[in-house]
């Protein structure tokens, strides 16, 4: 279009060539505008979630732990950032994975801030957001659960679509899971469109139990250099069950590794995110299912070749939860829905800058039902404050035992232990996962005395820990009064929080013992039905 200037006799033919003028500048930058939304999206960063099942902090190479091989985990430390103080919502499987998935934490889930019951379909995943955004997303192994989403409206995994097709033929042993991992990843990126940016959750089924025993000796591991927690026993039998765990932690690495040298041979690797960690920690007395330390306090490390300068350290608090809000805001998902997670981009992009105010000054954690452990299928409700130097709980209903009832021996016991369906009860604590480990302490409680208080024994309504000078949380100093001011303080942290945050213990609500249990129920007294609301605490039905 060729435009002559003349000179005007009246501002009608001025606003006409103003018009004319405008609407080209608009073309002009439509046409502009298009050109780079269209750059923007072929360059947002794929992103690989490795996510292994039951594993604690420390428990990888990268921090210096040499009962395990980690390769994978170790370059992805090397090039990228290690995370030395990261934690999860929740010490047991399905909350914990559902406050990944929501940002949010367990309380303000409902029946997803429970183990084994139900996600609610009004509560949005990223997942979702990064596919409505246009991202090739799926998942091998486990993805959210243990429990039921398709009885809140899902009909897939609220992660997104399962890749667990390829089997692996020849397992070390026949307690590791036969599903190919790298073999399915592989199946997923040959689906994807070209260019088109993907998600990927790597759900590994390893380290969670049960082991094959002697597995770890067997590999060439030494018994006399196991490493062990100064929670647990050491006996022979606690050494045998670490060195089982350290080599179903290097079966996930190996998997991860395989996953890697994918996307490098691809070109891929150098934009995709990758971020490695676990859903809670181990599988033993006084670590899952628990808020203490090695209940909650998991291995991080997250590269990004493209953007993350390699070899960082980061010693600041992070939760899980905030994994969400970074992953949309790298992806550059508008509209994200609310959150209570914290985007972790300025500690990714900025990590060490003098000016970056600390990510977070605390994380919050909390634990509901674990398994059916108790009679009328009771949980043990517990919430947490960690700063950087302390550790403070809450115990809502310190009369109830925290792991589980003990079930003595008596006649109706042994008959109920017997009866299908419900065997195993005996010796009780089943919060705590059945090991050797566990077996070697119940049966030697006289020989550990403190040891077997701290992991099955009750608690008091408020616990606190030095972590500095206590790491293991062996020393309860909630009652000495050098530390009543700390207590008081995260006392009044925690609480503020949990009632900005619509957390039902705070208002006296018992709501979270009504929600179902879709895994086993147990014979003991009062409701174990399976699968249906406890109507003594329902409310509002």
């Amino acid at each position: 279009m060729k435009l002559t200037c003349r000179h005007a006799t009246s501002m009608e033919p001025v606003a006409t060539t103003m018009k004319l003028l405008t609407a080209i500048r608009l073309a002009v930058l439509s046409v502009f505008s298009i050109l780079s939304v269209t750059v923007q999206a072929e360059d947002r960063p794929n992103i690989l979630f490795a996510i292994a099942d039951d594993q604690s902090f420390l428990h990888a190479g990268a921090y210096g732990f040499v009962n395990v091989k980690t390769p994978a985990f170790d370059r992805v430390a090397s090039e990228g950032i290690l995370f030395g103080n990261a934690f999860v919502a929740a010490p047991q499987c399905s909350p914990s994975r559902a406050a990944i998935l929501t940002g949010k934490n367990i309380w303000q889930l409902e029946e997803a801030g429970t183990h084994a019951s139900s996600f609610p379909k009004k509560f949005t995943t990223f997942t979702d957001q990064l596919e409505a955004a246009g991202y090739h997303i799926g998942y091998t192994g486990k993805a959210w659960g243990p429990g039921n989403y398709r009885v809140s409206g899902r009909k897939r995994n609220p992660v997104g679509p399962g890749y667990s097709r390829k089997k692996v033929k020849n397992l070390p042993n026949n307690s590791i899971s036969p599903i190919d991992y790298a073999g399915n990843f592989a199946d997923f990126l040959a689906k994807r469109k070209d260019r088109q940016p993907f998600f990927f959750w790597y759900g590994c089924l390893e380290p969670h139990r049960p082991y094959k025993k002697g597995s770890g000796v067997e590999s060439g591991k030494s018994l006399a250099k196991a490493l062990i927690p100064a929670f647990l026993p050491d006996s022979e039998a606690t050494r045998g069950d670490l060195l089982d765990y350290a080599l179903e932690i290097e079966y996930f690495d190996a998997h991860l590794l395989n996953m890697l040298r994918q996307l490098e041979r691809a070109g891929e690797l150098e934009n995709t995110i990758v971020v490695v960690t676990a859903d809670n920690g181990m599988p033993f007395p006084y670590a899952k299912a628990n808020l203490q330390e090695f209940g909650t306090h998991v291995p991080l490390a997250i590269a990004w070749p493209a953007k993350i300068k390699p070899s960082a350290k980061c010693a600041e608090l992070v939760s899980l939860i905030d994994l969400a809000p970074t992953f949309l805001e790298l992806a550059g998902v508008k509209d994200a829905p609310e959150m209570t997670g914290k985007s972790l981009t300025p500690v990714l992009l900025n990590n060490g800058a003098a000016d970056r105010k600390p990510h977070r000054d605390y994380v919050l954690t909390g634990r509901e039902r674990h398994t059916h452990a108790r009679p009328d299928n009771l949980g043990y409700p517990a919430r947490a404050i960690r700063s950087k130097d302390f550790l403070y709980i809450k115990n809502y209903t310190p009369d109830r035992w925290p792991l589980g009832d003990p079930v003595p021996v008596t006649p109706e016991n042994d008959r109920r232990n017997r009866t299908p369906g419900f065997a195993g009860m005996y010796p009780g604590y089943l919060d705590i996962d059945p090991s050797p480990s566990k077996s070697y302490m119940l049966t030697n409680a006289g020989k550990y005395p403190e040891l077997f208080k701290i992991a099955f024994g009750m608690r008091p309504a408020e616990q606190l820990y030095d972590i500095k000078s206590d790491p293991h949380c062996l020393k309860d100093i909630a009652r000495e009064p050098q530390y009543a001011d700390v207590k008081a303080r995260l006392r009044e942290q925690l609480d503020s929080r949990l009632t900005r945050q619509g957390d039902p213990r705070m208002s006296g609500s018992e709501v979270f013992d009504s929600y179902p249990r879709y895994s086993t129920t147990r014979m003991f007294e009062g409701f174990h039905s399976r699968g249906k609301y406890n109507p003594k605490y329902q409310e509002g039905k």
